[in-house]
């Protein structure tokens, strides 16, 4: 991407958007577009066309989407599955309406099949039954990746896609019931210290994850926009996996938390384990450079600064 093209970021608000925001103005890109979701509403198809035309994007990056982990997942299947079509929908077709040069299309990790072998190849999509805890947005952002693939081969965009493993880091959702496993077992071992009550987490604590920091996820974005150009969507993880009772140690011991973890097992697991092959962007010559424990202490260090007051114990 040129420096002084027209770049928009979709989400920038969000951890991955406000990361890319971050990493471009640090590299001196000025001319960068975005809008706050009471600005630009982009489930609405006019309002996205209206802003396209006003803005003429020449870049344009999706980090904006409607996320949480299982809990809201479970109990918001229509607003995931809609919010999310409708949002990457408008954004594709009107990019392709008014010419972008490029887009990049983010997903997730809960595309691939449940029982996906490991470690988890993009080919592997489709191959298999989803994971039910995550199965709404997991379709959506299939469909993202096909609406991608469908402009590239019949109208020649050059829209791509990349699929983050679990992401972590500054402007995270940390609402308990929203959030993805790392921000809510930050809130719940910060709460438990400050309450001296022990918490319960969710599950047995076998399933194994990997976590990649979103500074490290937003250089891979800039890698691509500059290096990639292909139908096949690329994996971004970091090459390593945690269990998750193992991973809730790690956070009480950044925490200070000292006292005992709980686990309920009648509650979900979800997927068994989930660590994906990101060959092809290590071939592009991009490599994490964050540790896991380095980023859980910065992203513990930021949540402690937006406390501002004592967060309720749940």
């Amino acid at each position: 991407m040129e420096k002084e093209a027209r770049t928009y970021i979709a989400g920038h608000r969000g951890m991955v958007g406000s990361a890319l925001l971050r990493l471009l103005e640090a590299r001196g890109y000025r001319n960068l577009l975005y809008r706050t979701s009471k600005e630009l509403d982009l489930r609405d198809g006019r309002a996205v066309d209206q802003f396209f035309a006003e803005t003429k994007p020449e870049y344009v990056i999706i980090a904006a989407a409607k996320v949480g982990g299982i809990m809201a997942n479970s109990t918001l299947p229509a607003e995931f599955l809609y919010d999310n079509l409708a949002i990457q929908t408008n954004l594709i077709h009107h990019a392709y309406l008014h010419g972008v040069k490029k887009l990049l299309l983010l997903g997730s990790s809960c595309i691939y099949p449940r029982d996906c072998p490991q470690p988890i190849r993009e080919e592997y999509l489709l191959t298999g039954p989803l994971e039910k805890t995550n199965e709404w947005y997991a379709v959506a952002k299939i469909a993202g990746i096909k609406m991608c693939q469908a402009y590239r081969r019949q109208y020649g965009c050059d829209f791509i896609a990349a699929m983050p493993t679990n992401l972590y880091g500054p402007n995270d959702n940390f609402d308990l019931t929203t959030a993805h496993v790392l921000p809510a077992l930050i809130r719940r071992f910060h709460e438990a210290k400050q309450s001296g009550i022990a918490p319960t987490l969710w599950g047995t604590g076998s399933p194994r994850r990997e976590f990649l920091h979103v500074d490290d996820c937003a250089e891979a974005c800039l890698v691509l926009m500059d290096k990639y150009s292909g139908e096949q969507f690329v994996n971004v993880g970091a090459g390593k996996d945690i269990p998750i009772a193992e991973l809730a140690t790690v956070v009480a011991e950044i925490v200070g938390y000292k006292g005992e973890i709980l686990w309920d097992s009648t509650k979900p697991d979800g997927t068994p384990r989930k660590i994906m092959d990101s060959s092809k962007m290590l071939q592009l010559g991009w490599h994490p450079h964050i540790s896991l424990r380095q980023g859980l202490q910065g992203t513990y260090d930021w949540y402690q600064a937006q406390t501002t007051v004592e967060p309720d114990v749940q």
